[in-house]
């Protein structure tokens, strides 16, 4: 019997649908400064989209879950606390890039960007709410990842005000308490058949993420 933390399985098991998200085009040229202020925005505006819906999704985990894991559903409460408002915080990113971020409040997602909140709702509803960790560990994990590094490049590209990357730095290494929680979770999760499905909803949440990025992408 294998003692090697789940956390660690679920990073080896999703690596493949991993390395196809960090190889999207959009990120690579973000890397190299090669990146269009319409781009960021839209970047911006597809993630209003989706994290909006962040405290919405992780109520319902909430209210979903079996008496035996008040344990979670307590964790779930703080981490609702830790990101209510943030698509806020996107919103004034859009405003400081010269954008209208009323125009964006009421515009509709990309089609990638509805598909993914579509799963991530029918995961919680339909499937198991369970399953939504599995959207948490692609988004934050990936955030953590990439995101201050992102952010310096497309300031040093576009020359935006630090108040344009609010959103992208509060994601970034300053985030990694995040994923210290988050690999805590998951090691908690020892049925079987709860590991085989964060591993698919890992993997098609990676999926899903990439076609976001995509969508972004102007010329």
């Amino acid at each position: 019997m294998s003692t090697k933390p789940f956390y660690d399985t679920l990073i080896a098991a999703t690596e493949t649908e991993r390395q196809q998200l960090v190889s999207a085009e959009i990120i690579r040229r973000c890397m190299v400064r090669d990146v269009t202020l319409d781009e960021y925005i839209a970047f911006l505006t597809q993630a209003y989209h989706h994290v909006k819906f962040t405290v919405p999704l992780l109520m319902a985990v909430g209210a979903r879950l079996p008496e035996e894991m008040e344990w979670l559903r307590e964790g779930v409460a703080e981490y609702i606390e830790e990101e209510i408002g943030h698509q806020e915080w996107i919103l004034n990113d859009i405003a400081a890039c010269g954008g209208d971020k009323e125009a964006v409040r009421h515009s509709k997602p990309a089609f990638a960007t509805e598909m993914m909140v579509a799963y991530a709702w029918d995961m919680v509803s339909r499937v198991n709410p369970i399953g939504f960790f599995g959207m948490v560990q692609v988004l934050e994990g990936t955030s953590v990842n990439l995101a201050d590094h992102a952010a310096s490049q497309i300031k040093e590209a576009l020359g935006l005000p630090e108040g344009a990357f609010s959103y992208l730095r509060s994601h970034g290494s300053i985030d990694q308490t995040h994923i210290k929680y988050l690999e805590n979770l998951m090691n908690r999760f020892e049925k079987p058949e709860l590991q085989e499905l964060l591993i698919h909803s890992t993997k098609m949440f990676y999926r899903l993420y990439k076609g976001v990025f995509d969508s972004v992408i102007t010329h």
